[in-house]
């Protein structure tokens, strides 16, 4: 995936520093560790025709070492005088308020978007003594929350769990769990990157609360359900 971002040739180095530091940002906002990217400047050798000045955002595969992830070029004005003596038009821009023509100058971020769902699944994943835990940010989780009945075999236990998971639904992206034991239910949901896990025990029954667990920290809390979306609107 790639931009084209028009600039004035006296704005380039800005606006290269300013990609940069917005392409490191937005990665980082990934759940990407900051420890596992560097940044590698170009040497005059690997330098395209049409480039000043390119550098690579390179992460750290637990294949091979650092490799490229994205890409950042100053490609001057190249692309559109090239354009321009191919296709015979006059591409050049007009400043409205002055009435300035001139070739804008390019600065190009490329994005590997296929690296880059592969880094986003390779830094999450952890392997914990007897888990595997997929530790994605959570605005990434295809799921936020998984609900459980502790028993699945009781029917007060199950028709007071899927009353929760009715309220929850409405706002976050939610499943349903009453598969085997609830040990094995959590590792499952730590597999798929769920976040919170939320179980209905027979004291939800009396106390209208109910048990949330943190992928992460594997602790337990428990908060009133109607409470819920709440605490989960602050957790998400």
């Amino acid at each position: 995936m790639e931009i084209e971002y028009f600039i004035r040739e006296e704005d380039w180095k800005k606006s290269f520093e300013k990609w940069k530091k917005e392409t490191e940002k937005w990665t980082i906002g990934l759940g990407i560790n900051k420890k596992n990217l560097r940044w590698r400047n170009h040497d005059e050798k690997e330098l395209g025709h049409y480039s000043t000045k390119t550098e690579d955002m390179e992460y750290s595969f637990p294949f091979g070492g650092f490799k490229e992830l994205y890409g950042l070029a100053y490609r001057t004005d190249y692309d559109l005088k090239k354009h321009s003596e191919e296709s015979g038009k006059d591409l050049k821009y007009t400043d409205s308020k002055t009435g300035e023509k001139f070739f804008p100058h390019v600065i190009e971020p490329s994005f590997g978007l296929e690296r880059m769902m592969l880094i986003v699944l390779l830094d999450a994943y952890k392997q914990e003594k007897d888990r595997i835990v997929l530790k994605l940010k959570p605005s990434l989780a295809p799921i936020k929350i998984a609900i459980f009945p502790l028993l699945s075999n009781k029917p007060k236990l199950v028709k007071k769990a899927k009353s929760v998971l009715t309220l929850l639904k409405k706002n976050f992206v939610v499943a349903w769990d009453e598969r085997g034991n609830i040990g094995k239910r959590y590792y499952a949901q730590d597999e798929a990157g769920t976040p919170y896990c939320v179980t209905i025990d027979f004291d939800s029954l009396k106390d209208k609360a109910v048990t949330v667990r943190n992928r992460d920290t594997m602790k337990q809390k428990r908060v009133k359900i109607k409470e819920l979306i709440t605490y989960f609107e602050e957790k998400l």
